[in-house]
């Protein structure tokens, strides 16, 4: 009887530790094998949180739209003849600070961006998400397109118009059309510039997204935590 007693205890100690070995041995499995469909949802729209915040961050500091040749901007195109025909006759400066304006009234709009992602992104069902990770290379960049165009440009036209205004933006292109428009025998543009300066911040940002999206599915080191690592190295065995 007191052998049976001794036992007991060693008996619940011996299968308390098998249990314990097989959670984690289940565990091993787990982080090693396939991502479950949560893994899925939670890390990818942790990676297009952290692509969508550094977008929205990198183009929002001074020269984020400016300094970066992918995204400035430049003289709309029926407007860019307005530019030659300003430097042409002696106006350079001013057609430099038309150009650099637009892109100070791009730059404090592109902070008003990541509230929109992250709204887009809690939106997302789970098949939203299956399609994105497994889909096209800027599959991602085409659901923002898709979702969030239109609450950007409403976002981004009253904070465009302002800076516009705060930078003399507003002014210099007016000057410079209205300069443009004087020139004999030239058929006259318009002289309202925020429409454009709103699309090409919110295409800058979709670049720059496009950018980041493909950074996380192609370099290894860009997937910064456990997660995204899983759930991209899941991504490379089932690619398109």
């Amino acid at each position: 009887m007191k052998k049976i007693l001794i036992l007991i205890p060693f008996l619940f100690v011996l299968f308390s530790s098998c249990d314990t070995l097989n959670q984690v041995a289940q565990t091993t499995i787990q982080q090693n094998g396939n991502p479950t469909t949560l893994d899925i949802n939670n890390g990818l729209k942790q990676a297009l949180e952290l692509a969508t915040g550094k977008s929205s961050d990198q183009l929002s500091t001074v020269n984020g739209f400016f300094g970066n040749a992918a995204v400035k901007i430049l003289f709309p195109p029926e407007a860019q003849k307005v530019e030659k025909t300003l430097r042409s006759i002696g106006l350079g400066k001013l057609a430099d600070n038309v150009i650099l304006s637009l892109n100070r009234a791009a730059e404090d709009a592109a902070a008003q961006a990541k509230p929109i992602f992250v709204s887009a992104i809690k939106q997302m069902t789970l098949t939203d998400v299956t399609n994105i990770l497994l889909g096209n290379q800027d599959a991602a960049t085409q659901y923002f397109k898709r979702t969030t165009t239109l609450q950007l440009s409403a976002k981004f036209k009253p904070v465009v118009q302002t800076s516009l205004n705060k930078v003399g933006a507003t002014k210099y292109y007016t000057d410079a059309a209205t300069a443009y428009n004087k020139v004999p025998f030239v058929t006259k543009v318009n002289t309202d510039i925020s429409d454009y300066v709103t699309q090409k911040a919110i295409d800058g940002l979709f670049v720059e997204i496009a950018k980041e999206e493909l950074n996380i599915r192609q370099n290894l080191g860009a997937r910064t935590t456990p997660l995204l690592q899983k759930v991209f190295g899941y991504y490379d065995k089932n690619k398109k």
